[in-house]
């Protein structure tokens, strides 16, 4: 059919031309390349902020606010949304088969650039300080809560449009890929 392949199954096309299969994604051919596409592509909080904010971004001010030992785990730690996109935490608790799915995506992701399947504590710290900061920031109309505080330096959201956000991931993987 006029060089047009058929895909059977729950796959994607990527970027980079390659398929995403979500039944066996540790064989999936995905690069670098692809997660930023469909990070920066993606905002925050299922869209519902004042302006588009990213995941990309998220991800690379997360790997700012953890130990330089971390760095490079906190920048790839929401890669799976690349395939998967951003589904909020209330409704992936109502979904269990979901979160199965994701967890096999994010495990085959992670394997694929060599970083280990369970996050490590400092960066999911480093995640929920960063939610309740743009919650705060980016919602504009959100009261933080006082139980999670922020440490460190106080991140500065740039709200990159999606081709900055992309540049500014890949700069970012490849500096820290570069540490590993």
């Amino acid at each position: 059919m006029n060089g047009i392949h058929h895909i059977v199954g729950p796959t994607i096309l990527l970027r980079s031309g390659s398929y995403f299969d979500f039944e066996v994604p540790e064989e999936s051919d995905i690069t670098i390349a692809d997660i930023a596409q469909g990070l920066s592509h993606i905002c925050r909080f299922t869209g519902q902020c004042h302006t588009f904010y990213s995941v990309a971004e998220h991800s690379i001010l997360c790997s700012q606010h953890v130990p330089p030992e971390h760095a490079f785990a906190a920048l790839m730690h929401d890669a799976a949304e690349a395939v998967m996109g951003d589904v909020s935490r209330p409704l992936k608790s109502l979904l269990p088969d979901y979160k199965k799915i994701e967890r096999r995506v994010e495990r085959a992701i992670l394997g694929k650039f060599g970083l280990p399947a369970e996050m490590h504590p400092a960066i999911k710290a480093a995640d929920m300080e960063m939610l309740a900061f743009e919650m705060h920031f980016v919602m504009g109309n959100y009261r933080p809560l006082p139980s999670i505080p922020m440490t460190g330096e106080t991140p500065i959201i740039q709200f990159l449009s999606p081709p900055e956000a992309y540049a500014a991931f890949l700069i970012r993987f490849h500096e820290l890929a570069g540490r590993v």
